[in-house]
């Protein structure tokens, strides 16, 4: 299972982006998606996260101004950021739990993503 995130850039205070991540591999099913980040020199902190009937949570800085979402149909959770600020300045990473089968039975994997560059400039 492998977890492909793009859409980070380079925006200007106030402005807008999306990120997407996208699931690929041998998938049984997702439990929980989510988006977490890093900022320079801080720790990595989680951001929100969706579960898959659509459940959302928050941190309490970015309620308001980001909204994450799911296309199950596609295994794929995005970010959309709105009103953006210097604060979001971080490599942002996906995760998701991942539903695999073996001969045992199924069992869940946590996954992450590669990290995606985003920068809020003023």
């Amino acid at each position: 299972v492998q977890l492909q995130a793009s859409g980070g850039g380079l925006v200007k205070a106030g402005g807008s982006l999306r990120l997407s991540c996208a699931a690929s591999g041998s998938i049984f099913s997702i439990n929980a998606m989510a988006w977490y980040r890093q900022a320079p020199g801080k720790q990595r902190e989680w951001v929100a996260d969706v579960t898959s009937d659509g459940t959302t949570n928050y941190v309490d800085s970015v309620k308001g101004r980001l909204t994450i979402s799911r296309d199950n149909a596609k295994n794929t959770v995005y970010l959309e950021m709105n009103n953006m600020n210097h604060k979001d300045t971080a490599v942002y990473y996906c995760y998701a739990n991942v539903v695999v089968t073996s001969r045992e039975g199924p069992y869940d994997i946590d996954y992450w993503g590669q990290g995606t560059q985003v920068t809020v400039s003023s």
